[in-house]
């Protein structure tokens, strides 16, 4: 069986990672700062909340499949069909949050 050359050369993916790297990190420190735990009062629940959270967990969910997974050199399926299960498995805890 025949090797493929790679798609894309070392510094391109490189530079990739590094991007999803730091919106990952971006994502969890704004995920932090949203949170009301960390403050002086008192932690009550919030719908606006945690729609913020669930969306900002999704995002991250969708670059870790998409980049550290190589879902997006995957077959258009496999793309589709990952991004298909995040958009459920979103509506699907928010939909049991708001119950």
């Amino acid at each position: 069986m025949a090797v493929t050359p790679a798609r894309h050369t070392s510094g391109t993916a490189s530079r990739a990672i590094t991007w999803t790297w730091l919106a990952l990190s971006a994502i969890t420190l704004g995920s932090w700062w949203m949170a009301p735990g960390h403050s002086d009062g008192t932690a009550v629940p919030s719908v606006p909340i945690t729609v913020l959270a669930l969306t900002a967990a999704s995002i991250k969910c969708s670059l870790i499949i998409q980049n550290f997974m190589e879902v997006r050199h995957a077959p258009r399926w496999l793309q589709l069909s990952t991004k298909a299960w995040l958009v459920v498995l979103f509506v699907t805890i928010l939909i049991i949050y708001l119950i």
